[in-house]
């Protein structure tokens, strides 16, 4: 670490520019001083050049800036977004095609017979079943789903596209949603009512 001393060049840099903070007087000569460099420099400068408009013909055109913006932020708030929720699908009425569709996925849906394997059970529920729950029930195992169908299959809700049909099994009531489908109705969801 060096040593400080009063000599050398770091000692003048300090008094020099110390100088004017030793006192009030100090400072106001300073202030003097430097003001009066920048008005010696100012007078000094060369004028700019003339503009385009003071070279053609002497005219000159006087531009005024505009208006500062303030910098305070109006207090106007925007009027709150009401959501308005889309209407759903018009309730139609029910579909006996999409309830008879239902009724044959739910036989499908109780035919397990002992020894048979998990792939026959889907293939039974193939033609009965959307491609996409079909990959759904290939992780059910045909065991838990039931052995008899206790009744019939009757319609919850109905749009044009798409029912919820009720069906009772010996294990609940199993709430099986059919959508309409280029190939017909066919089963795309079940729950079972807890």
């Amino acid at each position: 670490m060096p040593i400080r001393t009063h000599r050398g060049r770091a000692a003048v840099y300090r008094r020099f520019w110390g100088w004017p903070l030793r006192s009030p007087k100090h400072l106001a000569a300073a202030l003097v001083v430097v003001g009066a460099v920048a008005t010696v420099v100012g007078l000094l400068l060369p004028e700019p050049p003339p503009s385009r408009n003071e070279a053609a013909g002497g005219r000159t055109t006087e531009y005024t800036l505009p208006p500062q913006r303030s910098a305070v932020v109006p207090t106007t708030k925007r009027p709150p977004t009401i959501y308005v929720p889309q209407a759903g699908p018009t309730p139609t009425a029910p579909d006996p095609a999409g309830v008879a569709i239902v009724e044959k996925w739910g036989e499908a849906w109780v035919n397990h017979p002992v020894g048979a394997d998990r792939q026959q059970w889907l293939n039974g529920l193939r033609p009965l079943t959307t491609d996409e729950f079909l990959t759904e029930l290939s992780t059910v195992d045909p065991v838990n789903a039931g052995n008899v169908i206790t009744g019939a299959p009757t319609a919850v809700t109905s749009t044009e596209g798409s029912m919820v049909v009720q069906l009772p099994s010996d294990i609940g009531v199993l709430n099986v949603t059919v959508n309409r489908t280029p190939a017909g109705w066919r089963v795309a969801q079940y729950d079972k009512e807890g």
